[in-house]
């Protein structure tokens, strides 16, 4: 297995794109776990309601995002091992956007 390092700082903002070559919206967040005392990345969100949860906003923007109207679903969840990072200035899906895990303004805290 062949290890990759990348700057999480270089990835922040970027658009991600699916199998077929269109966005499904920028990475804003990315999470990590400890296990025996190392970190690895767990998982990324992707899309309006993760540029919330990354600023901490959610409260505030939760609800200016209902007044707009705003969808129930506005993001996804990305298990790490369904992006490809090979080229940092554009991550793409390794699989359907459909198996992804949809963000919803339930799962953030508020």
């Amino acid at each position: 297995m062949t290890k990759q390092q990348i700057h999480a700082e270089r990835l922040l903002g970027k658009k991600v794109f699916a199998m077929n070559g269109h966005s499904i919206g920028r990475l804003e967040e990315i999470r990590t776990a400890k296990d025996r005392g190392h970190y690895f990345v767990s998982e990324f969100l992707v899309g309006k309601y993760a540029v919330l949860e990354r600023f901490s906003a959610w409260s505030i923007g939760r609800a200016l995002l209902r007044i707009l109207g705003a969808k129930r679903e506005e993001g996804y969840r990305i298990r790490w091992d369904q992006l490809d990072l090979s080229d940092p200035g554009r991550p793409r899906l390794l699989c359907d956007v459909d198996e992804l895990l949809p963000l919803k303004w339930e799962q953030l805290p508020s």
